[in-house]
């Protein structure tokens, strides 16, 4: 059966996002103090972009711009990969929880690779109007 997405939160890359955006903000804020407002900062900054980006994107009229949104995702999705390598470099986390973190940043990437693709597929139908959802 198929799930009718009225909105941002029935998507599931919006979802599974949000679910690493909160591990990566309780990463955040285990951080020594003096990373606060450096890599704890960093870290929030760039999670909260990854469902941020998926969200505005999904309320943009045109495939094209929400595909451009969907690509700032991934990017903060790399972006979170490397803060988290800092953290293991830095000893802030163990080596098993920076694999499965990355694995769960890895993991999203292909997820919004899928909704890119998806969104180009929709863009491209013949008698496309150029919106986002159809109702």
């Amino acid at each position: 059966m198929e799930r009718k997405i009225k909105t941002f939160e029935d998507l599931e890359v919006w979802r599974v996002c949000r679910n690493l955006r909160i591990k990566l903000g309780k990463v955040a804020k285990r951080l020594p103090g003096e990373e606060k407002f450096l890599l704890a900062n960093q870290i929030i900054r760039a999670a909260r972009s990854i469902t941020s980006n998926l969200a505005e994107g999904y309320g943009r009229y045109h495939y094209q711009e929400n595909i451009q949104y969907c690509r700032q995702s991934r990017g903060s999705l790399y972006e979170c990969i490397d803060h988290l390598t800092v953290c293991l470099d830095d000893r802030y986390i163990e080596g098993e929880e920076f694999k499965g973190l990355r694995d769960e940043c890895l993991r999203a990437i292909q997820l919004v690779n899928g909704y890119i693709r998806f969104l180009e597929k929709q863009r491209d139908l013949p008698n496309s109007d150029n919106e986002n959802r159809k109702t």
